[in-house]
């Protein structure tokens, strides 16, 4: 009988969160694997057994004898290429993917009639940016009759406790060129460039945002039909803020291509405690209304990005686990919607529309 959820890379910082959701849903059922069966077994020990230690490693795939018991994989490690994907797939295997990084959600965009012949459904671009951001992109465009532009803001609280992962993620992206929509059309941009303005609610005031390579920006246009889009970043430490956007402009961020530099910021990233827990996304779109010109302005603030990752992820895990959804590969705002994710989560969607004269 197929009833177990493996949850890859279960006893990381983003992991054990979602373990812990899914093991009071489901316990017994849900697996927290991993290379180490030490800190696997270690973490499901304060989970009185609700979440199980599994070994794995993803390059070698599943045994023969847990395919056939596993419905659900919730993938919390970031991969290079979509073959794990593809396994899952193969053998009809439901999937829920927290990736940040759009190399890899492209090429599992290319397994969707795959995944509809063998009746799976993928659910990629899940937590806060993406996946929050996604939702929330898609409820504000829905005061529109025509969106034209969509402007992503992220900020993240410099108190807040970040896994090593998405350090190094952030790290690997403050010196990288991308691609955006922009007009219908493909323009290339520089991370921490590029500072726009906008209000981030009553409590943390107007910022200055700069772009940077989350992969809502590249998802959104084809899954909301929208022919710009971009994401910015900011930090709760408007100094720190600007200082990444000095360095950017002096050129420094390209010393982060040497291994010991790369290292060495990593680590300081991951040793800063001050400033605040607080996140927020903020949406500006504008667009048509019948005959008129219109911004709306959508908000959304919290506390502990990654526990609000964790969250929204098992969220959609359980319904994806319970629910009978269409089968393909699709992202987060192609299924879902704000109320069904986010509201239940208790947290307040500020939305402000203004008729552009």
């Amino acid at each position: 009988m197929r009833d177990c959820i493996l949850v890859i890379g279960g006893y990381g910082h983003v992991g054990r969160t979602i373990c812990k959701k899914l093991g009071e849903l489901y316990p017994g059922r849900v697996y927290a694997a991993g290379r180490s069966w030490d800190r696997a077994d270690a973490f499901c020990r304060t989970t009185d057994g609700k979440v199980l230690p599994l070994a794995f490693d993803i390059a070698l795939g599943l045994d023969p004898h847990l395919v056939d018991q596993v419905k659900l994989v919730v993938m919390c490690l970031d991969q290079a290429n979509a073959a794990f994907l593809h396994f899952c797939l193969e053998h009809s295997i439901h999937y829920v993917d927290v990736s940040a990084s759009y190399s890899f959600l492209e090429q599992a965009e290319r397994l969707h009639s795959e995944a509809r012949t063998n009746r799976a459904t993928a659910v990629l671009s899940v937590g806060l940016a993406p996946g929050m951001s996604n939702l929330l992109a898609r409820h504000t465009k829905q005061h529109l009759d025509v969106a034209d532009e969509i402007d992503i803001s992220i900020l993240l609280g410099m108190g807040d406790r970040h896994g090593k992962a998405a350090i190094e993620w952030t790290v690997d992206n403050l010196g990288t060129s991308f691609h955006v929509v922009s007009k219908g059309r493909t323009a290339e941009v520089r991370s921490f460039t590029d500072g726009k303005k906008t209000n981030m609610g009553a409590s943390l005031g107007e910022r200055t945002a700069y772009r940077f390579n989350f992969s809502d920006q590249h998802a959104l246009p084809h899954t909301l039909g929208v022919s710009s889009v971009s994401t910015r970043l900011c930090f709760d430490s408007r100094a720190i803020t600007r200082l990444l956007a000095l360095l950017r402009k002096a050129g420094l961020f390209t010393l982060l291509r040497l291994k010991p530099v790369r290292s060495a910021a990593v680590w300081l990233f991951g040793q800063l405690r001050f400033g605040t827990d607080v996140f927020a996304v903020k949406i500006d779109a504008w667009g048509k209304r019948g005959q008129k010109t219109m911004r709306v302005e959508s908000l959304v603030q919290g506390n502990n990005e990654a526990d609000m990752t964790a969250k929204v992820t098992a969220s959609v895990a359980d319904i994806v686990y319970r629910t009978e959804l269409p089968h393909g590969v699709y992202h987060i705002d192609q299924l879902f919607d704000l109320d069904t994710i986010i509201q239940p989560l208790g947290l307040q969607i500020v939305t402000i529309e203004t008729e552009i004269p």
